[in-house]
């Protein structure tokens, strides 16, 4: 991997070399590691601040993956499509059900067991064991969802390519999001966390604990089994003062070893739309 990196890290600094053999193997080799799901745009690392490691080398080789390709015609049955990136193919073989028209392309990594109602997965994105991406449901470039995640029909998780250093959407083990939700900006959810329908993250959203006597503030980051809904917050303008979107924190997914009786509990409990 250290020689890949320092392939990549020349191309980057220096487009003249894509015209070069050896740098389009190592970027088409980059690419099928994501593919296969050996090699990751960001993992968790104990000894990193916030847990994860963001391996900006690999952003860097998708970025240059795309200048390297050639549009083409993808026929389908009756349905034509015109693109420069291949799709992901072997389902079978990886132990994935694809509904329907659902998309991923190639160099996007689904794990065992996952689910893709028509949806839609983009490349560099990494799908954990059991996850459900339900219909009509986007996971953008380089997002990385845990294993055993539920995405609700319409939820959105926004891809980030440029700038290189910005983190990716995390979204951890077991977390649950629901209806139309929508998570961008290298947000951050964690393990067994409820998002309620319609809540909008961004890495900067004002993410408000109110369970307590005083109100705790995080920022594009929510913590652990958290329950979260939509929220409006006050905010002062040189206009005068109006309500802007937050989300709330409004209780606590219980631990339990059933999980999937422990998500209904929460959104029975907080009376949480789905």
């Amino acid at each position: 991997m250290t020689d890949l990196q320092t392939l990549i890290e020349a191309a980057w600094n220096d487009r003249s070399l894509l015209q070069q053999p050896t740098t389009l193997q190592a970027i088409e080799h980059v690419i099928e590691e994501l593919d296969k799901g050996r090699l990751r745009v960001a993992q968790p690392d104990a000894g990193t601040e916030g847990g994860w490691l963001v391996n900006d080398w690999v952003k860097k080789a998708v970025i240059l993956y795309f200048p390297i390709r050639q549009m083409e015609t993808i026929e389908v049955g009756p349905f034509e499509f015109r693109d420069k990136m291949r799709l992901k193919t072997d389902y079978q073989g990886q132990g994935v059900r694809v509904v329907p028209p659902a998309v991923a392309r190639y160099g996007a990594y689904l794990a065992s067991g996952v689910i893709l109602m028509p949806s839609y997965v983009n490349i560099g994105a990494w799908v954990g064991e059991g996850t459900m991406v339900d219909t009509w449901a986007t996971v953008g470039s380089c997002a990385q969802i845990g294993a055993g995640v539920h995405l609700s029909g319409g939820v959105g998780i926004g891809g980030v390519l440029e700038p290189v250093q910005a983190a990716p959407v995390i979204i951890e083990d077991g977390a649950f999001v629901g209806s139309r939700s929508i998570l961008v900006e290298g947000c951050f959810v964690g393990r067994e966390a409820v998002i309620g329908a319609g809540v909008t993250i961004t890495g900067s959203t004002r993410i408000i604990d109110v369970t307590g006597t005083e109100p705790k503030e995080y920022r594009g980051h929510v913590p652990a089994r958290s329950v979260v809904i939509p929220g409006m917050v006050a905010k002062q303008f040189a206009a005068g003062e109006y309500q802007v979107p937050c989300a709330l924190i409004i209780g606590q997914r219980k631990p339990s070893t059933d999980l999937k009786t422990s998500l209904n509990d929460a959104l029975r409990e907080h009376n949480v739309a789905i």
